[in-house]
């Protein structure tokens, strides 16, 4: 019969989903880790596995937790609507908590040496896919009108994408809340609209 496990697995995790959204892949060690866990390092890795297989299981849990307004967005009515809602939303989620700002995926990507590359590959695997659903999202509103026939929705998708990485950065580099609300108003300003948007406008 196993030993029966003397600590709450999901406050754990919960921890060191906070310590590497703070310090990133790399920058988080292992005292680091077992410190915010509050348990000793053969403990957490029996619950968890090695450093690979917590931050995954970290990661997972941050898109479960954190990153629900995503889906929620690309449900929104027009293209313009689903971009406003991931900026606005995740500029609340970068400046929410200051002891770790920023953006999880971007801090764990930005760097790495060879051993983190694995860990790297899963984050710009995640990337890939999330632009894929704004790609695809865009498209069902040039489809509908709601973007110009000029509109290239791979490009729009690419040019949220960077914004929200930029912001996720310069939140992490201490830009206030209010700042980065600015840049997001800068990028809707540009958005294209489609004649189902402008006969709106004018209705």
């Amino acid at each position: 019969m196993g030993r029966h496990r003397e600590f709450d697995v999901d406050k754990a995790l919960d921890a060191v989903l906070c310590v590497f959204w703070r310090k990133g892949y790399e920058g988080a060690s292992y005292a680091d880790l077992t410190a915010a866990a509050g348990v000793e390092r053969p403990a957490l890795y029996s619950a968890f596995g090695n450093k690979e297989a917590l931050f995954r299981k970290a990661l997972v849990r941050y898109y479960e937790r954190y990153l629900h307004y995503i889906p929620a967005a690309l449900a929104l009515p027009t293209a313009r609507e689903v971009a406003a809602h991931i900026l606005y939303n995740a500029i609340d989620l970068n400046t929410r908590y200051p002891d770790h700002t920023g953006c999880l995926v971007i801090n764990g990507v930005l760097a790495g040496s060879d051993d983190a590359e694995p860990v790297r590959q899963v984050l710009i695997e995640a990337r890939v896919v999330a632009e894929a659903q704004l790609r695809e999202r865009f498209e069902q509103a040039k489809a509908e009108g709601d973007l110009p026939e000029t509109a290239r929705p791979d490009a729009l998708a690419a040019f949220l994408m960077a914004v929200l990485h930029g912001m996720a950065v310069q939140a992490k580099a201490g830009f206030s809340r209010e700042a980065l609300e600015a840049v997001a108003e800068q990028a809707l300003s540009t958005w294209p609209a489609g004649r189902s948007a402008l006969s709106g406008k004018s209705s």
